[in-house]
């Protein structure tokens, strides 16, 4: 059955069946489906920006934006903050530029980075890999106030990137469609990976492009369906929460850890 449904996963990777879904649920033919859609995943409509209604197309609601409030930021400047609602899939320190173990794969940096010089930051770093169900927000926010280095589009596949894409599938983080971006803050540099996924026609920006700077909090991005996020810290420059493991759901404004310059002590919790 794993096999058929390896099969199956691969044929529907290509890029025009994303692309129609997409064109679907962007077209006012999907509107009629956005008050079953809210309901068959327990979204609570009630966040949103605006009533059900005044949606035009699913996508329009399903890239919704919040009511001012919803997603309060951690005060604490140092803290790097989680940039989506999610369900952590993947964490740990990188290993000589390995993340390993997500979901029984390994993942070396320069395959997923696209063989960016940057990977040498992070080859010791620390990673988180986020997955955003159908239920949750789908905007991308700064994790941290910086400037942006770099930011870099990967063509690839759109194969699922649940748990059976991850498990299953190889290497599908870094196989997938990718939108990179390198954040110099104060105490280093973080890396925003987004992953797009079977029926995420596109990633795309909040303004039409990347900016030049970012604040903490600031909407940078946004998923049209179901995805995943793959945050990356510089080496040396992050302590993870202690309460934090796989499986653990997190929001969007939420603390994954503590930000520190390479020459100081590693803060405790």
């Amino acid at each position: 059955m794993k096999r058929l449904l390896r099969l199956l996963t691969e044929l529907s990777s290509r890029k025009w069946v994303s692309q129609a879904a997409g064109s679907f649920a962007n077209s006012r033919a999907s509107r009629p489906l956005i008050p079953r859609f809210a309901k068959s995943y327990g979204i609570n409509v009630e966040e949103a920006e605006k009533a059900l209604h005044e949606y035009a197309t699913l996508n329009d609601f399903f890239t919704r934006k919040l009511k001012p409030g919803k997603r309060p930021l951690v005060q604490e400047t140092d803290r790097l903050l989680s940039p989506v609602d999610a369900l952590i899939t993947g964490m740990g320190t990188i290993k000589e530029g390995v993340i390993l173990n997500v979901k029984g794969q390994d993942y070396t940096l320069e395959e997923l980075l696209h063989q960016s010089p940057h990977a040498q930051k992070y080859k010791n770093g620390f990673f988180f890999v986020l997955y955003l169900s159908p239920t949750d927000y789908h905007r991308i926010h700064a994790p941290v106030t910086g400037t942006t280095v770099e930011s870099e589009h990967v063509p690839g596949k759109v194969y699922p990137v649940n748990d059976f894409g991850l498990r299953h599938m190889p290497r599908v983080l870094s196989r997938n469609e990718r939108l990179i971006t390198y954040i110099r803050h104060e105490q280093g540099e973080v890396s925003v990976v987004k992953v797009g996924a079977l029926n995420v026609s596109s990633i795309r920006y909040a303004d039409d492009a990347v900016l030049p700077a970012y604040e903490r909090g600031q909407d940078m991005a946004y998923f049209e369906f179901g995805s995943t996020i793959v945050l990356l810290t510089e080496n040396d420059t992050f302590t993870p929460s202690s309460d934090l493991e796989l499986g653990s759901r997190v929001k969007m404004g939420e603390s994954l850890g503590t930000l520190h310059a390479k020459s100081t002590k590693r803060p405790t919790h």
